[in-house]
């Protein structure tokens, strides 16, 4: 039991330190996300949740990482919230593979879409952003590619209302769990295109910061806000120090309105000053910390009430 926890964790480490332009938070963001659904999951869909995470090929090695002594009702909760974690974890996992082009950040064939349950060895990579496009010089804007994170989050949620076995809806719930934190997350949801960009910067992967050791891209500060632990318990505190997801907003359930939100947030404050036209390197300010700080706090905590919501509304 001990071997399986501390490989576990070895391999979300992994996930952690190799950098993977796709990830959006890290593991802390995205449990922090999933804590906050399950606060607001009723009775019936929490029991229906933990028998479908039971299906995932990963379920054991979620068990195994609950610490010796917990409840039976926080050690659902913590495998809930590991669970958001997946399918950046299978993208470092050994049988999984890249599809797709571009390093597999863009779709390529009749793969791209398939929606076929745990059979499915690919890393879908092109599935956790909607890369909307915007420019700064007036180059011309590239097209939108589909599948993303937009089209995916339709499409699984009516997989969770349908009749559907429940494998396939064990495959879906853990991706929900994880796109709906992607898809609020800033740069999972724009590009800047430049003429020394002209397909965009691939979310702000392309821009760099200078702040020592100056190897830090502005995609990753954005990821690492909420955190970079790859503790659940940790995860459990952020989320519940996360301020009060607006109501109203909260009701909204279109995922192209959670899209344009985390769209005009990467034009009014992850492209702010100090980060200006170009790849930089750019040094960001104190100020700027803090207000990209506070807008990723409200992103998480509204995606974890969207996603409660959601599951509350769909799962059957």
């Amino acid at each position: 039991m001990p071997r399986a926890r501390n490989l576990f964790c070895l391999l979300l480490v992994l996930a952690l330190v190799l950098n993977v332009p796709t990830f959006a938070w890290d593991n802390e963001g995205h449990m922090a996300v999933a804590y906050v659904a399950y606060q607001h999951l009723n009775t019936g869909t929490k029991a229906r949740v933990n028998q479908l995470l039971r299906l995932n090929p990963d379920y054991s090695h979620w068990k195994a990482a609950v610490p010796s002594g917990t409840s039976a009702a926080k050690s659902k909760m913590l495998i809930f919230m590991m669970a958001a974690t997946w399918p950046d974890y299978i993208k470092h996992k050994t049988g999984y593979s890249d599809d797709g082009i571009e390093n597999g950040d863009r779709p390529d064939g009749a793969t791209s879409s398939q929606n076929v349950g745990y059979s499915d060895h690919l890393h879908h990579k092109y599935w956790h952003f909607v890369d909307t496009p915007f420019s700064t010089d007036g180059t011309p804007l590239p097209s939108l590619p589909t599948p993303n994170v937009q089209t995916q989050i339709t499409a699984f949620r009516a997989v969770l209302a349908s009749n559907d076995p429940d494998a396939k809806k064990s495959y879906d719930l853990v991706w929900l769990e994880h796109l709906v934190g992607d898809i609020h997350q800033p740069l999972h949801a724009a590009t800047r295109v430049s003429s020394a960009d002209p397909q965009g910067d691939h979310g702000g992967n392309l821009v760099t910061l200078c702040s020592a050791p100056c190897k830090q891209e502005l995609h990753a500060f954005w990821d690492d806000l909420l955190g970079t632990s790859s503790k659940a318990s940790s995860a459990a505190t952020v989320g519940r120090n996360l301020p009060t997801a607006d109501a109203t907003l909260a009701t909204k359930t279109d995922a192209a309105d959670w899209a344009a939100e985390s769209f005009d947030a990467a034009e009014q404050t992850v492209y702010a000053a100090p980060v200006a036209n170009g790849n930089g390197p750019f040094t960001l300010t104190p100020a700027y910390k803090t207000a990209a700080k506070k807008v990723a706090r409200q992103r998480v905590a509204l995606a974890g009430v969207r996603l409660a919501n959601l599951l509350n509304d769909e799962l059957q």
